[in-house]
């Protein structure tokens, strides 16, 4: 990595709105999001740069409580620290700011919960928290496998971004589920090392249970790239792709592992401008609602 640019939680830029319920300072939290507005590498349709102000704006159409976790956000004390400056055009330089300000994160004791942006930001935030947690695993819903090595010219674009977690992550384990694109070679990749997890439309999430049976405690990573959905709830994003699941779906996923070690998240490829209708960033803003409610335990 260049020479650290990030020093504090000072050099985040906190203008503009802020998630429902959040506080800007720190005191007395156990997590923070972060908003990283970065669509460098998207490869079909910009927008992702928008994501994070979309969700914290369209917040305040959702309540504080949810039924499900039996959980409200006004008992719950987490940061909104606002967004990482990132520049633009360098791929690389972003993922090492990303990875600094996680690092910042993690020293202030913060759960890091990580809104995008595009998917290839993931790698920095992994690349931070492996050095406090060598055992990580990380569980992916995504439509998309991610696991080229290279797309249009660029080792740093979202299409590779599992490919970088892979590579350094030191357990090996991660669980994609639902995916349902990719290229031939990367679904072989998926099979054969059975990272692969399906999921039945509007059943519980038994296969991930199982897979997850023997990580009892094991801390554990979610990324959640939204076009995991199906377009029709989820039109807003970069590279919609037909045959996703609902949020019944995302549900079971919630059942399953709340009941394990998640140490941090992000919430990628929200593309908002792709929908006049709101409803994605709607849909969105409680998927991060629910993830802040898993992370405060």
């Amino acid at each position: 990595m260049t020479k650290s640019i990030l020093k504090n939680l000072s050099q985040f830029n906190n203008d503009g709105a802020i998630f429902m319920g959040a506080q800007r300072s720190i005191d007395q939290c156990r997590v923070s999001l972060l908003g990283v507005p970065y669509d460098g590498t998207c490869c079909f349709r910009p927008g992702a740069r928008f994501g994070p102000s979309a969700v914290r704006e369209d917040s305040y159409g959702i309540e504080t409580y949810c039924p499900q976790l039996n959980s409200d956000l006004e008992n719950i004390k987490f940061a909104d620290l606002g967004s990482l400056d990132v520049p633009f055009g360098d791929a690389k330089l972003t993922l090492d700011y990303v990875q600094e300000a996680t690092e910042i994160l993690l020293k202030n004791n913060l759960k890091p919960l990580i809104i995008g942006g595009e998917h290839s930001i993931t790698s920095g935030i992994i690349k931070a928290i492996i050095n406090n947690y060598p055992e990580l695993i990380i569980i992916q819903l995504d439509a998309h496998a991610d696991l080229r090595d290279e797309w249009l010219g660029s080792k740093f674009s979202h299409a590779c971004t599992m490919k970088r977690c892979l590579e350094i992550l030191p357990s090996k384990k991660i669980f994609q589920i639902g995916i349902r694109s990719g290229t031939k070679s990367e679904f072989f990749e998926m099979k054969n090392t059975k990272r692969l997890i399906p999921h039945t439309l509007g059943k519980n999430a038994k296969y991930l249970e199982k897979a997850l049976k023997s990580f009892k405690g094991t801390p554990i990573y979610l990324t959640f790239d939204l076009d995991w959905f199906d377009p029709s709830i989820m039109p807003g994003t970069g590279t919609p792709e037909p045959g996703g699941y609902f949020w019944s779906d995302f549900a079971s996923i919630i059942d399953v592992i709340k009941s394990h070690k998640i140490i941090g998240a992000d919430v990628v490829e929200l593309s908002p401008k792709l929908d006049n209708s709101g409803i994605s960033s709607i849909l969105a803003a409680k998927v991060v609602r629910s993830l802040i409610m898993l992370l405060d335990k």
